[in-house]
């Protein structure tokens, strides 16, 4: 995460110092367009480019830790990791369900999802992959055979 940070600090210091060459080569040149003026522009031109990538890198990587923290959490809430931690009331609810089984269940709905926003899908048709699935959990009645 250091290096993330890092790069973005860099890469804004970069920006900055290209403005203010811009700025100076602009001033130097009486506001007519120049060789150093197009040069200064080109270069914050590319820096801005850069800047950009650091902020969108450390946008991906704050995203992922989200996620990751996301589905721990889940995790630990689902299989009951958590009922027994200090300081925590066990309230009654629903029975834990296996990791797999939710591991299965979130890729059903992240496929869903894909589908949706790609438009492939509608109200009346909407139908997973034929993936082989894994055994299902048999203490939930939508998963059993009727």
């Amino acid at each position: 995460m250091d290096n993330i940070i890092d790069a973005m600090n860099n890469a804004y210091q970069e920006l900055i110092n290209a403005v203010a060459n811009t700025l100076e080569a602009k001033e130097a040149s009486g506001g007519q367009v120049t060789a150093a003026t197009d040069a200064a522009l080109e270069n914050l031109k590319q820096r801005w480019e850069l800047f950009r990538v650091a902020c969108d890198q450390a946008e991906e990587f704050v995203e992922s830790v989200k996620l990751r923290i996301g589905s721990e959490c889940l995790v630990d809430e689902a299989t009951g990791s958590v009922a027994g931690k200090p300081g925590q009331a066990v309230t009654p609810g629903l029975p834990p369900i296996s990791a797999v089984r939710l591991e299965q269940m979130s890729k059903a709905v992240r496929l869903l999802v894909i589908e949706l926003q790609q438009g492939s899908g509608s109200a009346g048709n909407l139908s997973m992959p034929q993936h082989s699935p894994a055994p299902f959990d048999a203490r939930f009645h939508e998963d059993s055979t009727q």
